[in-house]
């Protein structure tokens, strides 16, 4: 998996591409950890349109980004899901969890 974060306006974008599972754990962990604590970031946004493939291990690593996020009263949402990462998405109602685009 490849990661890269843009920011703007209060807003983290942290972009992913290719396969989202255990063996991306490290680099998704290490593309938000630095922004965690920051006072001008008010919002973080999971971009999922270069993501090809993500499993349960991958669920898990976003809601722990959630609650990490939440601690800090600030939301996540989840963007650019498309075909079969958006039919996990549905199926394991993450839909109730994240505003999901």
């Amino acid at each position: 998996m490849h990661t890269s974060v843009e920011q703007d306006n209060g807003r983290a974008v942290v972009k992913l591409s290719g396969r989202f599972d255990f063996n991306s754990h490290r680099e998704f962990r290490a593309a938000y950890e630095n922004l965690l604590g920051r006072g001008d970031l008010k919002e973080f946004v999971v971009d999922l349109g270069g993501v090809d493939y993500l499993d349960s291990s991958a669920l898990g690593m976003l809601l722990l980004l959630r609650d990490k996020v939440a601690l800090e009263n600030k939301v996540v949402s989840l963007a650019n899901c498309q075909g079969n990462v958006r039919q996990v998405l549905d199926i394991a109602n993450f839909g109730k969890l994240f505003k999901i685009s």
